[in-house]
């Protein structure tokens, strides 16, 4: 009976991992060089953990997890452009925005699309919510190389933030509160730094920061 019952739970165990690796997943990449970043890339599963990369091997990826609200949007935004199964191309001439690429993965279904600009208005929407998710990324990886070595640089960057945050322009922002944290919480770093640390950090905590539109 023992036998029978390990086996029963390696089967539910091993359905449960195949059904967690066939979740849709969606990917995005842009390229653009001369811009900075010159590439970000990153995936988002239906669960709204995302992964965030600046290089296609980037040793060392950013991880967070999207609010519910706005990963149901996301993926919303991917169903009414047929989860990439059309081009999105505008072929109007326009000037270089950055070579991007979706690609919807469901199970062993991929659906891949590469569009510089694109006319449809749910796909510019989808843009926009990428846009804003790398944006969100350059502003935690400028907060926290600027906690860890550049002490004085802290006011000014978290200056930046704040502007970010007052237009909407950050998503999934908790994920700085362990940096806000530690400036607060530390007289190493300026009083003004201190200050703004600790307001930004209780915003978030209040639930009344802007949300990303």
């Amino acid at each position: 009976m023992r036998r029978l019952a390990l086996g029963a739970a390696l089967a539910a165990g091993l359905c449960l991992a195949a059904a967690a690796q066939a979740a849709p997943r969606l990917f995005y990449s842009k390229s653009f060089p001369g811009s900075s970043p010159a590439y970000v890339e990153f995936t988002v599963e239906q669960s709204g953990a995302v992964v965030y990369k600046e290089a296609p091997d980037d040793p060392q990826p950013l991880r967070f997890t999207l609010r519910p609200e706005d990963t149901k949007q996301i993926f919303e935004l991917v169903a009414k452009v047929d989860h990439f199964k059309r081009p999105l191309e505008s072929g109007l001439k326009v000037a270089r925005m950055g070579d991007k690429t979706y690609r919807w993965e469901d199970g062993a279904a991929r659906n891949e699309v590469k569009f510089n600009y694109t006319t449809d208005l749910d796909a510019q929407a989808l843009q926009e919510w990428f846009e804003k998710i790398s944006e969100t990324q350059q502003h935690a990886i400028s907060v926290e190389r600027a906690v860890r070595f550049d002490k004085l640089g802290v006011n000014k960057v978290l200056l930046q933030f704040q502007a970010a945050m007052e237009r909407g322009r950050v998503v999934a922002s908790d994920q700085f509160l362990p940096w806000l944290d530690r400036v607060a919480k530390n007289e190493s770093y300026l009083n003004m730094a201190r200050e703004r640390a600790a307001a930004l950090a209780a915003v978030i905590r209040s639930g009344k920061a802007k949300p990303a539109e």
